[in-house]
């Protein structure tokens, strides 16, 4: 399997930009809402760390011929790191995401060229290659910036981020909401359908 180098090096590039974005956070500002029902601009960054430490771990497993899961403990032990972590200081929100990036970036660079094939296990059980972990976490991190409600848009996101993903997306669009109404607003004949969780 090709070594995944153009994700990578957006990867990488998502990394300096959410890094950017969040340098000068203080503790009020991190215990603000997100845009996420529930969550605390901390939870987001907690979870962005540990998703972080996720990808590091599966590639750990790929290079040493294991499958890896993505969560120790699965969703419900990633619910529980997310939380027990929400409320930390800014100073140590941020100096946890920039280790767990630079994490990711070390793995990413250093994993070895024929291990791309190994597999990992996804918190939803399924297992994939690892060579799917780049542009994984590449769009987590720019969802997820959004979600942090600092002032990135998804009108900030990279073209080459959306030409991707948005052709992966739209054949799931008519299993999330009344078909009908959805051809309609295609057809701008009526509003866009509220969409089901996914």
């Amino acid at each position: 399997m090709d070594v995944p180098r153009a994700d990578i090096d957006a990867c990488v590039a998502s990394h300096q930009r959410l890094l950017g974005w969040v340098a000068d956070l203080d503790d009020d500002g991190a215990r603000a809402a997100s845009r996420l029902p529930g969550w605390s601009r901390g939870h987001v960054i907690t979870h962005l760390a540990r998703n972080a430490d996720s990808v590091v771990r599966r590639l750990t497993g790929a290079r040493e011929g294991q499958v890896a899961d993505q969560y120790e403990g699965g969703a419900a032990g990633r619910a529980a790191e997310i939380e027990a972590g929400a409320s930390r200081s800014a100073a140590d929100l941020l100096a946890d995401l920039r280790t767990a990036c630079a994490g990711v970036d070390v793995a990413l660079a250093a994993h070895p060229e024929d291990r791309w094939d190994g597999l990992s296990r996804g918190v939803d059980g399924d297992e994939a290659p690892v060579a799917r972990l780049p542009f994984g976490r590449w769009r987590e991190v720019e969802v997820h910036l959004v979600d942090l409600d600092v002032g990135y848009e998804p009108s900030d996101w990279p073209a080459a981020l959306v030409h991707r993903w948005l052709p992966e997306l739209l054949p799931a669009l008519a299993g999330r909401c009344e078909p009908a109404p959805l051809l309609a607003w295609i057809l701008r004949r009526g509003a866009a359908p509220l969409l089901d969780p996914w």
